[in-house]
C-alpha cells in the first residue's frame, strides 16, 4: 500500500532524521537519486542539455547538486536561478562540475529541464518570476521533471490556485506527498519517481494511502468449496427508469459481471425488460409498491441509478434507507437524500458515490470548488454526513471518518462517458453484499474499474458497459499475478 503525507509531516520526519546524520546528507542522498532518475530519462547523459530552475530553498540544492552529478557524466547543465538567494554550496558545486548561470531568455530547447523553484512549502498561486519559468518550461518542448513537487501545486492537499509547472516526471523524496495523488495537483505531477531516503522511521500516521494491485487482489472476496450464491452475497439492485432504463443495465452489469453470487433487480417494467435481455442471470421484478416487501433478501442495496427524483422515487430512496442493510446510495437517489440529508442519519453501512456536483448539492458548494478542493471537501462531507464517501472524478477518493482518505490510482480519460458510475456503483454493491465495509468495497471498486477501464479502452473511446465486461479479465489477471508472487 502506498502512503502520502502532509507537508508537515514530512518537515516534521525530515527534521527528526537530519538530526541523526551528517549536515547536507539528506541532501546529498536527494540529489543522488534525483541525477540517476534523470540520468534514466535522458536519450544519453553524455552531451544531452539540462537546464535547472533553481530557487532559494532547498530543493534548489537538490537540483544544483543533482546538476552538478550530470555534468560529471558529460551533461551541458546551466540554471536559471530566481531571485537574490541560491544555495551556495549547491552552485559551486555545478561550477566545479562545469555547469554555469544563464538568463530566461536563454532556456531554449534543453533535452531535460528541472524544476527546483519551490519545494513543499509553496502555497498559493506562483508569483513572478516563477510563473515566467513555469510557462517557459511549457513552451520549451522538454521533458521536464519536477523536484519533489510541481511548483505550483501545493504539496499536502493538490490544489492549484493559478499557474504551476507541469512535469511529465516528479521525483519525491522520503515520502509521497498528499498533493501528489489528488488532482489538480497529481495531473501536474504526472509519473511520480520515489527516491528512499531513511525517512520511513520517523514518519507518522499517513494523510492519505493508495492500494496497489497486490493489495487489491488480497482484498477480493473468492468463493471456497462450500460456497453458494448466497454466501457470495445476494446485491438488490433499484436503478432505471422509462427515460433512464439503461443505467439499470449498467448497474446491474457491474454486479453480475464482478462476482455476485446473484442479483435481484427492481424497476419500472421498460427497465425490467432490458435488464432481462441483456442478463438473464439476475432475477428481475417489475416494481408496484414496497421494494423490501417485493425483490425479496439481500445482503446489501444498489440504490439511485437512473431512477428519477420524483415522489416514488422519493419514497423508495426513504424506505431502502430505513432498512439494517448496508447500501450504496448513487446518482438520483443522492439528489433525493440532498433534500432530506436526515435519510443519511442510521447506522447500518452507507457507501455514498457522487461526483462534484452531487457531493455539491450535500454540502451547498459550487461544484468548481468541490473540483478544485477535493481533499478538503471529501473530509467535510465525512463529518457532515457521517457515511462514507467515494467522491468520483479525474481523482476518485473514498474516505471514512477516523482513516487515511485514499486515492484511487487506475483510470483512464476515456472513463469519461455517460454510464460509467453506474457500473461502479453495481461493483461496489457486490463487494458490499460480500462483506466488505464501505470504505475497503469503495476502494476496491474503484480501482477495479479503473482497471477494467483501461483494458476496455487501450488508447480508444469506450462505453460503459465495456467497462463491465472487461471486469473478469482484470479480476484473473489481479489472483494470477497475486499468485505468482506468493
Amino acid at each position: 500500500m502506498w502512503t502520502a503525507y502532509s507537508s508537515d509531516q514530512v518537515r516534521q520526519a525530515e527534521s527528526a532524521l537530519m538530526a541523526t546524520v551528517p549536515d547536507g546528507e539528506l541532501m546529498q542522498r536527494a540529489a543522488s537519486g534525483l541525477a540517476a532518475v534523470c540520468a534514466r530519462l535522458l536519450p544519453g547523459v553524455y552531451g544531452s542539455r539540462v537546464v535547472l530552475l533553481v530557487g532559494g530553498g532547498d530543493n534548489g540544492g537538490d537540483a544544483l547538486y543533482a546538476g552538478a552529478r550530470l555534468a560529471g557524466r558529460g551533461a551541458r547543465v546551466e540554471a536559471v536561478a530566481v531571485g537574490s538567494r541560491i544555495h551556495a554550496g549547491g552552485l559551486a558545486a555545478l561550477r566545479k562540475a562545469g555547469g554555469r548561470l544563464i538568463e530566461p531568455g536563454e532556456v531554449g530547447t534543453p533535452d531535460l529541464i528541472l524544476d527546483g523553484l519551490l519545494g513543499i512549502g509553496g502555497k498559493g498561486a506562483l508569483r513572478e518570476s516563477y510563473a515566467t519559468l513555469a510557462r517557459i518550461a511549457a513552451r520549451s518542448g522538454a521533458m521536464v521533471v519536477a523536484v519533489d513537487v510541481p511548483s505550483g501545486v501545493d504539496a499536502g492537499t493538490g490544489e492549484v490556485a493559478g499557474e504551476a509547472v507541469r512535469a511529465q516526471v516528479t521525483v519525491t523524496f522520503g515520502a509521497r506527498k498528499a498533493g501528489l495523488l489528488v488532482d489538480p495537483g497529481a495531473e501536474r505531477a504526472g509519473v511520480v519517481e520515489f527516491v528512499d531516503i531513511g525517512l520511513a522511521d520517523h514518519l507518522p500516521e499517513p494523510e492519505m494511502t493508495a492500494l496497489t494491485s497486490h493489495d487489491v487482489a488480497g482484498m477480493l472476496p473468492v468463493p471456497g468449496i462450500e460456497s453458494d450464491k448466497y454466501r457470495r452475497g445476494v446485491v438488490g439492485v433499484l436503478a432505471g427508469s422509462d427515460r433512464f432504463a439503461g443505467a439499470a443495465v449498467l448497474a446491474v452489469g457491474g454486479a453480475v459481471r464482478s462476482g455476485a453470487g446473484m442479483v435481484r433487480f427492481a424497476g419500472p417494467q421498460d427497465a425490467v425488460h432490458q435488464v432481462r435481455a441483456r442478463w438473464p442471470e439476475a432475477i428481475t421484478t417489475v416494481l408496484e409498491g414496497d421494494p423490501v416487501d417485493e425483490v425479496g433478501r439481500v445482503q446489501a442495496w444498489v440504490l439511485g441509478p437512473g431512477m428519477g427524483t420524483d415522489d416514488r422515487a422519493a419514497r423508495i430512496v426513504a424506505e431502502v434507507l430505513g432498512t439494517g442493510l448496508p447500501v450504496i446510495v448513487d446518482a438520483d437517489a443522492l439528489t433525493v437524500v440532498s433534500k432530506n440529508p436526515e435519510l443519511l442519519h442510521r447506522q447500518a453501512p452507507t457507501l455514498i458515490t457522487p461526483h462534484a456536483g452531487e457531493l455539491g448539492r450535500l454540502l451547498g458548494v459550487d461544484a468548481k470548488d468541490i473540483e478544485a478542493r477535493r481533499l478538503e471537501h471529501v473530509r467535510r462531507a465525512v463529518e457532515e454526513l457521517q457515511v462514507t464517501v467515494l467522491l468520483k472524478g479525474s481523482t476518485t477518493l473514498v474516505a471514512e471518518r477516523g482513516r487515511p482518505v485514499r486515492a484511487n490510482t487506475t483510470g483512464t480519460s476515456w472513463l469519461a462517458t455517460a454510464g460509467t458510475g453506474d457500473v461502479l456503483s453495481g461493483i461496489s454493491g457486490t463487494l458490499l453484499a460480500a462483506g466488505l465495509p464501505p470504505y475497503d468495497a469503495g476502494s476496491v471498486a474503484a480501482f477495479l474499474h479503473g482497471l477494467a477501464a483501461r483494458k476496455a479502452a487501450e488508447g480508444a473511446p469506450i462505453a460503459a458497459l465495456d467497462v463491465a465486461l472487461s471486469l473478469p479479465d482484470v479480476i484473473r489477471h489481479l489472483r494470477t499475478a497475486a499468485n505468482m508472487e506468493a
